[in-house]
């Protein structure tokens, strides 16, 4: 059996034994269980792939298999990865693992709260290892469909209006992106819905490319937060519990990203080229506008979803760029962001959890309350401003170096606009640090608050652990997404 269909099957069975499942210890021991699995499989696949490449494997894509389940339309669950794909399972691994320790003092309906979660988890999963477009597109869907639920049961604040409203904008870019990904099928005169196939064959009209292009670059770029239809995204993460936060920005919105860089530029490089300068624009604009509003939030979460606004724009930006140094650096910053914040929103939660505010004018001096989840909120934030030894200083130093490398006005002065946004990014990290976790304590009652639990400790460490390391000893990770982006770049290469 491909080792690939293990990420399936995993969350198949920890929503069949969440079903039935009798109590809350039941339920916690499935999730570590199932997420520990899943952990230690990304591991494992991470270990035979890079086995495989070195013993000179040169295959664009690895772990192949088809299995057809809709022959009458060639609809198959093509499976493969390339090094993009281990990266971002990798990455959906560790935030599944220590969401779980994020929600261990969950009491609301912990069961449905956890089946919901592992649905969402299983379309996340299954959108990174099929390549086969109407297949990714129902896994994106499954991921999708969750979150309702999850914002609009477990949420807080106005969860009902950031659960619709969030709905609504990624169904309207889900109806778009469909018909796109249809158009892209019958345009290409393919047998096969199979991305590798359509690619090779190049058989998509230019005019059929014009329109196909727009199409399928906004429906997966509404979900990377892309300007101006990334306001559902800071409304949802205000809202959303904290796992949930910490898979949605953590990995749900590199569905995007990857959707863009895989499907619209890959198949339709014709497209790209000509059409490619406009949502440049745009995704200069969510980098510049997401920090600035950052500046202006006084709400912990509104914070750090307008920082991801900023952060996610900046993998549009740079796969954009259409070279294999900017597109390295978009993948690199995928996972950073989505280790960082993760680890904002899970820490943002504790926090939240005993000061129920999560207003930094009424938070004053936590580092002598809390110094534990004090001390992880500066690495993280340090992490986000892009201090070298950090993963964030790796991503935004390879993104920027290629994204330089044009030679052109245009290219390089959009550039140094984009870059102004670590300037702006460390004011809002310093101001919130200064403010909020140093300092006089301000409220009495917050004297009588602990630090955090063991279960606490772990999901922030291991998050921790991941973004030093990525920041230490990129070179490996950096040379595995290296030769995968090459074959989407050279296809980008219009002669």
């Amino acid at each position: 059996m491909n080792i690939l269909l293990f990420f399936v099957i995993i969350p198949i069975l920890m929503i069949f034994f969440l079903w039935i499942s009798k109590n809350r210890n039941q339920i916690r021991g499935i999730m570590v269980a199932g997420s520990s699995l899943l952990l230690i499989l990304a591991g494992i696949l991470t270990y035979l792939y890079l086995t495989q490449r070195a013993a000179g494997d040169t295959a664009e894509m690895l772990f192949r298999s088809d299995y057809s389940w809709y022959s009458s339309l060639n609809i198959k669950l093509s499976l493969g990865v390339d090094g993009i794909s281990v990266a971002m399972l990798i990455l959906s691994s560790i935030i599944v693992f220590t969401g779980t320790f994020a929600s261990w003092q969950l009491e609301n309906q912990t069961k449905e709260f956890f089946l919901w979660f592992c649905l969402l988890s299983l379309g996340v999963f299954g959108f990174f290892i099929t390549i086969d477009l109407f297949t990714m597109f129902m896994f994106y869907e499954i991921a999708l469909i969750p979150m309702y639920l999850l914002i609009g049961v477990w949420g807080s604040g106005k969860k009902e209006y950031a659960a619709m409203k969030l709905t609504l904008m990624l169904m309207g870019a889900s109806a778009i992106l469909i018909a796109g990904i249809l158009g892209i099928y019958f345009a290409s005169g393919a047998t096969s819905m199979n991305i590798l196939e359509i690619a090779k064959a190049g058989n998509i009209p230019h005019d059929a490319q014009l329109i196909f292009f727009p199409m399928t670059f906004l429906g997966f770029g509404v979900l990377g937060a892309l300007f101006p239809f990334h306001t559902w995204s800071p409304d949802g993460h205000a809202s959303a519990p904290t796992a949930v936060s910490m898979l949605h920005a953590g990995v749900l919105m590199k569905l995007g990203g990857y959707g863009c860089f895989r499907v619209a530029m890959y198949l339709m490089p014709q497209a790209a080229n000509e059409l490619g300068w406009i949502f440049l624009i745009l995704t200069s604009i969510s980098v510049i506008y997401g920090a600035f509003s950052a500046i202006v939030q006084t709400d912990l979460k509104y914070i750090n979803a307008y920082s991801s606004v900023s952060h996610c724009g900046l993998v549009l930006f740079a796969i954009l760029m259409m070279n294999q140094t900017a597109a390295t650096g978009a993948v690199i910053q995928m996972l950073s962001h989505g280790l960082m914040t993760a680890l904002f929103f899970a820490l943002i939660g504790m926090i939240y959890g005993r000061t129920h505010t999560r207003d930094i004018r009424e938070l004053s001096g936590l580092m002598k309350i809390m110094p534990f989840l004090s001390v992880c909120y500066v690495i993280a934030g340090l992490a986000n401003l892009g201090l070298p030894g950090f993963s964030g200083f790796v991503a935004e130093m390879t993104i920027f170096v290629g994204s330089f490398q044009h030679t052109d006005i245009f290219h390089r002065v959009i550039t140094i606009i984009a870059t102004t946004s670590i300037v702006i990014t460390a004011v809002y990290i310093l101001r919130l640090i200064g403010r909020s976790f140093y300092g006089e304590v301000k409220n009495p009652e917050h004297l009588k608050l602990t630090d955090a639990t063991w279960d606490e400790r772990l999901s922030a460490i291991v998050l921790i652990i991941a973004i030093v390391a990525l920041g230490i000893a990129p070179l490996w990770m950096n040379n595995m997404i290296g030769d995968s982006v090459l074959p989407i770049v050279k296809a980008l290469v219009i002669k």
